[in-house]
């Protein structure tokens, strides 16, 4: 998985110090009420897609770039399904990160599914009663994508 240039840059600063970084993910369903998911190159899992974003990009661009380039999916943000700040944890390389992760519910405007070999494996349509195992925090994405009708979930609410 490739890491954003300006990742690159400021590790050679902190070394493998925590870094806050923002990410956005989405959760794309389609007409029939499947979701567009990914098994990602680094860890195998299966997963929605998304990233980081870069400096200077708005959210919801940097969601399209990145669902665009990991599925072969065009997809179009809806609104924002969660703001949620993820537990800190470290890379196999022991770069430390901790996430402010916006989630987007999204639907499928074209392209088909393809995987890019680079950042996904396989790129599936899943009936929502068909998943494969997700780790814990994308499952509760779709949970509250899913769940969401035009308002954001955030903790305290």
């Amino acid at each position: 998985m490739a890491t954003p240039d300006f990742i690159v840059e400021l590790r050679k600063l902190v070394g493998h110090g925590p870094l806050w970084l923002m990410g956005v993910t989405g959760v794309v369903v389609d007409e029939a009420g499947r979701i567009l998911l990914h098994r990602r190159a680094d860890n195998g899992e299966w997963s929605t897609p998304g990233g980081i974003l870069e400096p200077g990009e708005q959210p919801a661009t940097a969601l399209v770039r990145e669902i665009l380039e990991e599925t072969g999916v065009h997809a179009e943000p809806l609104w924002v399904s969660s703001v949620v700040t993820e537990p800190p944890f470290s890379y196999a390389n022991g770069d430390q990160v901790q996430y402010l992760d916006i989630a987007f519910r999204c639907r499928p405007v074209g392209g088909e599914p393809r995987a890019d070999g680079d950042e996904s494996l396989e790129v599936r349509w899943f009936p929502i009663d068909g998943m494969p195992p997700l780790p814990r925090h994308i499952h509760a994405r779709v949970q509250r994508a899913l769940a969401s009708d035009g308002g954001a979930w955030f903790v305290g609410r």
